[in-house]
């Protein structure tokens, strides 16, 4: 299983998005998931949105960099 995890900042709290994904010996996916939690200055962390489409937290990365914070509008 493999972990990668994406911090963009914001002027307020920190957007936290951490990938989960897993493949079979022949290289086929087997599992995904996407979470994005919000992170403030004082260390809590609160669940925004969890996916499992892939490629769903470079969506919402591309979102809120063209965005801002107006990409969680439409959530």
């Amino acid at each position: 299983m493999k972990l990668t995890t994406t911090k963009i900042r914001a002027l307020t709290f920190t957007v936290l998005i951490e990938e989960a994904t897993s493949s079979g010996t022949n290289g086929q996916p087997l599992f995904y998931l996407a979470s994005v939690y919000k992170l403030t200055d004082n260390g809590t962390k609160q669940l925004l949105r969890r996916s499992r489409l892939p490629g769903a937290a470079l969506t919402l990365k591309i979102e809120i960099e063209r965005d801002g914070l107006r990409a969680f509008d439409r959530l």
